[in-house]
């Protein structure tokens, strides 16, 4: 893990000097973690596409700035993703946020367990775009970006116990958001197919 850092340090250092090839490996290393936390932050693709260009037209502009200071360059970037995912939900909070359409998923399941899986996605992706924007952000860099809780602590610019507190309050209102829909999401997967036979 440190070798990635280290990586990632020389590639800054240079992209910082105006090394261009050096800024296309960084976006080339990153650019699918970025976008994954900042769609999980805004909940539109287009929206999560722009704040990634964004996310790294500012690591370019700042990349001569950027002094280690006990942080990796990804938590770094991670933190900048969460600045402009923060502006945009303050600029959009009024608006009604787009209907997440189910994904399409490989090896082709059956009918019925493609539609449980974009219920089950559709049903996830409301209940945290309903928690406050640190929970969520506190949520996706733990679980679906899988960093360590020191990590993540170190890219939201808070404390481990804060961090801890906001993971707990984030999963106690998803559980409760998700409880009533725990049958249904959950039951039709053991029905089969012949359930739906009259």
């Amino acid at each position: 893990m440190d070798r990635e850092n280290d990586i990632d340090e020389a590639l800054i250092k240079r992209a910082g000097a105006g090394d261009r090839t050096a800024a296309a490996m960084l976006v080339e290393r990153h650019t699918n973690k970025i976008h994954a936390v900042c769609y999980r932050m805004l909940q539109r693709r287009e929206a999560a596409e722009d704040a990634t260009q964004e996310t790294f037209l500012r690591v370019w502009r700042h990349a001569a700035r950027w002094r280690p200071k006990g942080a990796r360059v990804e938590t770094w970037m991670y933190r900048i993703a969460m600045n402009i995912c923060l502006d945009q939900l303050r600029k959009s909070k009024r608006e009604a946020p787009e209907e997440a359409a189910p994904e399409q998923i490989d090896g082709s399941p059956r009918p019925d367990e493609a539609l449980l899986i974009g219920e089950r996605r559709a049903a996830i992706d409301e209940a945290m775009r309903a928690l406050p924007p640190r929970q969520r952000f506190a949520l996706t860099l733990c679980h679906f970006q899988e960093l360590s809780n020191i990590d993540a602590a170190a890219t939201m610019n808070i404390s481990v116990d804060a961090l801890e507190s906001l993971l707990a309050r984030g999963r106690k209102a998803l559980r409760e958001r998700l409880q009533p829909l725990k049958t249904t999401l959950t039951g039709r997967m053991s029905d089969g197919p012949t359930a739906h036979v009259n």
